[in-house]
């Protein structure tokens, strides 16, 4: 019992060099925390860990003109399917990671499996681009400096009345732009 007393005291009444220590422990602790979680959000980023399960997308996407083109800027997965603002991205990565444990639990784990729901996948993703007006897509098009003049009369008229109006976002007439389109027969709606 004098033992608890004498320890519950020095608990109570820590001298400065342990508070220092127990400060320190926490501060370094912390970084190497933050270090580690930041290295795994950005490992989720490159396209070696998104071709783990959707190695079929990521080889579609070298035939696009994301991939190969003039001007040797090459969109990379997470350009178009993570957002760039911190707390966008950490939501993205949540909501992604049911994606990946269906991967590890079998559900989309095999090519056939993944083609089977890739309609579904398809459709919450064109979702998700509508909802935050094809964010991703206009931080590297900006619909401000885009050079109509260089653009089809059928993208000029498109691009300056639905686009500008608000009415459509890009994902509603690019869905093609870098994947196949899946097949949507079964696929609610379609």
């Amino acid at each position: 019992m004098k033992f608890l007393k004498a320890f519950w005291k020095r608990l109570s009444r820590p001298s400065k060099a342990a508070a220092g220590i127990v400060l320190f422990m926490g501060f370094a602790g912390g970084l190497l925390f933050w270090g580690a979680f930041n290295t795994g959000m950005e490992y989720t980023n490159t396209e070696e860990f998104c071709a783990g399960c959707h190695e079929p997308i990521v080889k579609e996407i070298q035939e696009t003109i994301h991939y190969s083109n003039r001007s040797g800027v090459r969109a990379i997965c997470s350009d178009c399917h993570v957002p760039h603002k911190w707390t966008d991205k950490i939501v993205r990565k949540v909501q992604a990671s049911k994606e990946v444990f269906g991967h590890i639990i079998g559900i989309i784990d095999t090519d056939e499996k993944f083609q089977a729901r890739r309609g579904h996948l398809a459709e919450r993703e064109w979702a998700r681009l509508k909802a935050n007006d094809s964010l991703e897509c206009r931080n590297c098009h900006e619909f401000d400096y885009m050079d109509f003049s260089e653009q089809g009369e059928r993208s000029v008229k498109q691009h300056s009345t639905a686009l500008a109006s608000g009415d459509k976002t890009c994902v509603d007439c690019h869905k093609g732009i870098a994947h196949k389109l899946p097949d949507m027969h079964g696929v609610e709606g379609w």
